[in-house]
């Protein structure tokens, strides 16, 4: 438990867990590129798709890899912010604010990563 009576510490948490958060969004975004990229290599290749399958499947698993990566950072960050939040005493918590909101937006960009991870799986096959 912490003993700095300080609700700064409370904020510094929150600062974290939206670092997180943009580090997940970007990991996300990184991926999602990455696995379009290849398909749009296949799509120029035309004719000659054969010499681009690799690539393509190798495309595909980096950028669903990244998804998958990112999305398991964003669900683990909030049990983590929800263990530092468990340490703190109720003189570090301001009356009135209200410490869920990055939760349950980390939570939700974890869950749409799923939600992407899927999508791209299916479009994939």
């Amino acid at each position: 438990m912490s003993e700095l009576q300080d609700p700064r510490v409370l904020f510094a948490a929150e600062r974290t867990l939206l670092a997180w958060n943009r580090t997940c969004s970007s990991l996300m975004a990184f991926g999602f590129v990455i696995e379009r990229f290849g398909l749009f290599l296949q799509i120029s290749a035309g004719e000659s798709l054969k010499t681009f399958t690799f690539q393509r499947h190798f495309s595909f698993s980096v950028g669903i890899t990244f998804v998958l990566l990112a999305s398991f950072v964003a669900i683990y960050s909030v049990f983590q912010h929800i263990k530092v939040l468990k340490t703190l005493n109720p003189a570090e918590m301001p009356a009135g604010y209200n410490r869920h909101i990055g939760i349950i937006t980390n939570a939700v960009l974890g869950l749409l990563g799923l939600i992407l991870t899927a999508y791209l799986i299916r479009g994939f096959l």
